[in-house]
């Protein structure tokens, strides 16, 4: 659990408030900031963003700079070429700008500090906090575009926000709750202690996790859908974005080519249609697949992502029984700014995007209409006349041009006239299939499946999705 959502939990808890909060956290080293869903026991992630590189040090070192320039001015020496007296420095700055939260000014008192030819050196300085502030002015405005990302992000203005809950030990600076003050219209919560809220947080998840706590439920969400490379090059979402985790799906998945005896999962994050467009999270190999024609075996991929964010991958052929899995850990997840600019490449490339796809799907189904009509064509070729097999022949032969080309449209209307052209071919296989059952009424049921789509594979295979699976010979 991050430490915005911990201490979200750790708030619901304590105050049992519904609606929308914002969790303002800035520690030591990083700024967060998150909007989130709070309502009947159930916490909903709306929005997060931050900036990885601004925290309480930041604030130490504007302070330390300024006061080794001040006593460097003076005295003639730079501390912050001495390791010893650069420690001390830091420790006393850290102090002052604590001090500073509770009172106007504070004096920054260091003996001994170093010594040169003259003698000892000793440090001595009153700061105040109106100086404090215009030296972190900066620091805090940074804070600014965060806050206003993450409310755009959730879809709500400022004055939607119930609540905002001050974390970490640098929203105790007064310029940073003016700061969102100034954001929000309402002051920071300062009634859960900002060190140890997270800490109350996680304790409350870990409680949920192991069962101990049934009565508040954690709704995190996949920021960007998460699925496979399937044949031509697209990707096949298993896990949608916006989806609460944890969270499971299954899917069934075939061979792109007859004998393939090895499959590789290539495993992918993000919204855009085609494969090259998104993030690969990781590959792996299942092999030892029977041999058997392409579309008949079926290999089970599960995508699994637990409470904490770490997604499990598996591979099982159904057939053999082989099995093979990965782990993506949750720390190799994408930065606020990456998954934005993610959705929105996905958003402005969304009509080129469809366009490909189509054009692929229907590219993959003229290549399975050819190779089922082929194979049915080898076994009762015998059984048509001359200008029904150059019907077919014809008819595949201006699938195959325009399966080749990028015209969507003149594919489809291709692919409908070989269709009409295998019809013939249909028909012959269901009577012999009829003939063979001895007519008997349950036979029905498998050779409609044959003799309707020729084109398509069978009822019970609808659900099978040919992959694009590398193939091993």
């Amino acid at each position: 659990v991050n430490e915005p959502t911990a201490a979200c939990l750790a708030f619901g808890l304590e105050k049992k408030k519904e609606g929308k909060i914002a969790v303002f956290d800035l520690g030591g080293g990083t700024f967060d900031v998150s909007i989130l869903d709070i309502g009947d026991g159930v916490f909903e992630v709306a929005s997060t963003n931050g900036d990885t590189h601004l925290g309480g040090d930041d604030f130490d070192s504007a302070l330390i700079k300024h006061v080794a320039a001040e006593f460097q001015a003076e005295h003639g020496v730079d501390l912050r070429q001495d390791v010893m007296a650069l420690q001390r420095l830091r420790e006393a700055c850290e102090k002052a700008k604590c001090e500073l939260s509770s009172t106007a000014q504070t004096a920054i008192n260091l003996p001994f500090v170093t010594a040169d030819a003259s003698g000892p050196k000793h440090l001595n300085m009153t700061l105040t906090r109106a100086r404090f502030e215009e030296l972190v002015s900066d620091l805090v405005n940074r804070c600014r575009k965060p806050c206003l990302d993450a409310l755009k992000d959730a879809g709500i203005s400022a004055s939607e926000v119930d609540e905002v809950l001050l974390v970490g030990g640098s929203t105790r600076i007064p310029a940073v709750q003016a700061l969102v003050k100034a954001i929000f219209g309402k002051e920071g919560g300062k009634n859960v202690n900002p060190d140890e809220v997270v800490a109350l947080g996680a304790a409350v998840q870990g409680g949920v996790l192991s069962g101990d706590i049934d009565d508040v439920v954690l709704l995190d969400v996949t920021p960007l859908s998460l699925g496979i490379e399937t044949l031509g090059g697209v990707t096949t979402k298993l896990i949608e974005r916006n989806t609460t985790i944890p969270s499971s799906k299954k899917e069934i998945f075939s061979t792109a080519a007859d004998n393939q005896p090895g499959v590789e999962i290539h495993v992918l994050q993000g919204d855009r249609e085609m494969a090259g467009d998104n993030r690969t999270l990781g590959r792996f190999k299942l092999e030892g697949i029977p041999p058997a024609a392409r579309g008949v075996p079926q290999v089970e991929v599960t995508f699994d992502i637990d409470a904490n964010g770490i997604l499990s991958v598996s591979a099982k052929d159904l057939g053999s029984g082989k099995e093979q899995r990965i782990t993506i850990e949750a720390g190799s997840a994408l930065s606020e700014d990456e998954i934005n600019t993610m959705r929105a490449e996905a958003e402005a490339n969304a009509e080129t995007d469809k366009a490909a796809r189509e054009l692929i799907d229907l590219a993959n189904q003229a290549e399975q209409t050819i190779y089922q009509t082929d194979k049915a064509l080898e076994e009762h070729k015998d059984k048509l006349d001359e200008a029904t097999i150059a019907a077919i022949e014809s008819a595949k032969t201006e699938l195959e041009r325009a399966k080749d080309g990028d015209d969507a449209g003149a594919l489809k209307q291709a692919l409908e006239a070989f269709t009409q052209a295998a019809q013939k071919l249909g028909e012959v296989m269901y009577k012999a299939q009829q003939a063979e059952a001895g007519a008997q009424p349950d036979a029905g049921a498998g050779a409609e499946a044959a003799g309707s789509a020729p084109s398509g594979a069978s009822k019970e295979a609808d659900d099978i999705i040919d992959a694009d699976f590398e193939i091993k010979n």
